[in-house]
């Protein structure tokens, strides 16, 4: 097999724009099939866009929750190549296997409680004016 430069690989230009985008759609693609905690973040995202709506929230709001969601969904992302890489490296049961998936599990999970409480901080507001507190 030839072997392929670093340099023919890494050149810019339109043609590796238009692939490294169609990669990143292929992550996604893959990560919404397959994790299932990419299934219910989407479902919380598709949540949080209609409480939006419905609540009719400022801005800067919206800009607070898309923050929220994105750091969410790129930390599923990264928890979800974590996971790949050390399945590459080893199958077997291996403490440091186990350390490596568990804390990219835990950065996903630390962001997850975070957006929750931006979302708790952005709509009970609007939950004690609806309710009339």
């Amino acid at each position: 097999m030839e072997k392929i430069s670093r340099d023919k690989i890494k050149t810019r230009g339109i043609e590796r724009f238009k692939k490294s985008f169609g990669y990143s759609i292929e992550g996604l693609k893959y990560a919404y099939k397959y994790e299932q905690s990419m299934f219910i973040h989407l479902i919380v995202t598709t949540l949080v866009i209609i409480i939006n709506i419905i609540f009719n929230v400022t801005a800067f709001e919206w800009l607070i929750t898309f923050l929220a969601i994105g750091m969410v969904l790129a930390a599923e992302l990264i928890n979800t190549a974590i996971e790949a890489v050390v399945d590459l490296v080893t199958l077997e049961i291996n403490p440091l296997a186990k350390i490596a998936k568990d804390c990219g599990s835990a950065a996903t999970f630390v962001l997850a409680m975070m957006a929750a409480v931006i979302g708790l901080i952005v709509y009970v507001p609007y939950i004690m004016e609806f309710l009339g507190l």
